[in-house]
């Protein structure tokens, strides 16, 4: 007993060193992140892709298209107006007539691929919406509905609000194959078509409420890691 007692003696000043080496570390451990968590990311980041490919087709190929039609019209009646003769030669009105159907040809070869980047989204939307079943079935209901997947939203609020998403680009489909419908039209007149080119361009129905509008700052803030 008093061998273990003299342990005891000594200076007041405790060494700190082994001491220190002694006590357990303290880790900070992140949050847990879910096959659930992974997956909703992975399913964001395809939805993203989709728009952002949406995006390309409308305002790069789409307006391209369809500007290249107008200009080509254009500049086929200005040169019509030039001519003296009642009857164009046909080495005039032909190369152009090619060039516009070519241009419709590739307005409607947007078309085919933004109706495949729609349902690409509504594909992605629904594998969203069977994620959430499963979650709340493998990982109960305040998992789904109550917890912050990662910042502030429960996985149920992310799946409710996309669902507003897919019927702005619906809405979007048919106006781009309405107009391209009326832009098919030869005899169209050109405040018509310029008219049409800027209804193209400016998709009002995305303005707002679209990928680029909304959620891509959205999922910067709520969504843990988003651009790795």
């Amino acid at each position: 007993m008093s061998g273990r007692l003299a342990s005891f003696k000594g200076p007041s000043t405790p060494n700190s060193s082994p001491a220190r080496q002694q006590q357990p570390q303290q880790i900070q451990s992140e949050p847990t992140e879910t096959t659930h968590h992974r997956k909703f990311r992975l399913l964001l980041l395809d939805m993203k892709g989709a728009a952002e490919t949406w995006d390309d087709l409308v305002l790069v190929d789409g307006l391209k298209a369809a500007k290249g039609l107008v200009d080509a019209r254009t500049q086929l009646d200005n040169e019509l107006q030039l001519v003296e003769e009642r009857r164009p030669r046909t080495r005039l009105v032909g190369p152009k007539l090619a060039i516009m159907e070519s241009r419709i040809n590739d307005l409607d070869a947007v078309l085919v691929k933004l109706n495949k980047q729609f349902r690409k989204m509504t594909s992605i939307y629904d594998a969203m919406e069977s994620l959430l079943v499963d979650a709340h079935a493998t990982r109960g209901w305040q998992f789904a509905q109550q917890e912050p997947l990662w910042l502030t939203w429960p996985l149920e609020r992310f799946v409710n609000e996309l669902s507003q998403l897919i019927p702005l680009y619906h809405r979007e489909l048919n106006i781009h194959i309405a107009l391209v419908a009326r832009l098919r039209k030869h005899a169209m007149p050109f405040e018509e078509a310029r008219r049409a080119v800027a209804t193209w361009s400016e998709q009002r129905w995305l303005e707002d409420q679209g990928w680029e509008a909304k959620w891509e700052d959205l999922c910067e803030v709520e969504v843990d890691r988003w651009d790795i």
